[in-house]
């Protein structure tokens, strides 16, 4: 659970892919300021390839594009902000957000962490790695992660959900990597920059573990949390 932590069942949510693409069209228009052209802007291709993977409408990926890179001429302009603190139990966690009121987003993130810990920033960072994080599922039974990952220069690999692997990368060599995991029999989920826990907490028991799940499904429905990352194994 370590690396990014997902709300139980929120897939089959009824509202979770609203939300999902709610959160891909910040991204993208985010991404899109550097320019709308994939094939030049690295960090859109990405967002690009999870929108479509995530099935978004044609339109709405377009919009969001154009909105972006200025083409509409609308002037809400997304800033993404990164918090650091403890869930309950001293559970180190990182929150990314991304919004048009950083006033507002910090003082309801604040009400949020109510009953955890709001740290001051690099509280909690240093106990992680900054790193590009790519899930992959094999094409075939007899796909090797490790040979892949060596193939392709990521740094290291784990199990991820549903079969998939989890590969890890340099920040930079991100965008390289994706493009050459299909190669070694992989097909790309999503690839994104995120952070690692050096020291994910274990040992919790049943019932600390579901205070630290509510905290986190709590901060996970805020409309501006753009992803969490939380030091915590399992």
């Amino acid at each position: 659970m370590g690396a990014q932590w997902k709300v139980k069942h929120k897939e089959a949510a009824a509202n979770a892919k609203g939300k999902i693409f709610g959160k891909l069209v910040k991204e993208i228009t985010i991404a899109a300021r550097n320019g709308a052209d994939i094939a030049t802007n690295a960090h859109l291709r990405l967002v690009v390839e999870q929108a479509k993977k995530a099935s978004m409408p044609r339109e709405t990926l377009e919009r969001a594009i154009k909105k972006g890179s200025g083409q509409l001429g609308e002037t809400v302009q997304y800033h993404r902000v990164t918090y650091e603190g403890f869930a309950p139990h001293q559970v180190p966690l990182i929150v990314e957000c991304v919004t048009d009121n950083i006033n507002r987003t910090v003082a309801e993130i604040r009400v949020a962490f109510r009953k955890g810990q709001l740290g001051a920033s690099g509280s909690v960072s240093w106990d992680f790695n900054h790193v590009g994080m790519i899930e992959a599922s094999p094409d075939t039974p007899d796909a090797d992660p490790e040979m892949a990952a060596i193939e392709a220069g990521a740094q290291d690999f784990e199990p991820g959900e549903e079969g998939a692997t989890l590969f890890l990368t340099d920040p930079t060599d991100l965008d390289a990597v994706q493009k050459a995991l299909p190669e070694q029999g992989f097909t790309v989920l999503s690839a994104k920059l995120g952070y690692q826990p050096k020291n994910p907490v274990s040992g919790l028991s049943d019932e600390q573990m579901a205070e630290v799940e509510a905290f986190l499904e709590g901060l996970d429905n805020h409309d501006d949390v753009q992803d969490m990352f939380v030091g915590l194994a399992g």
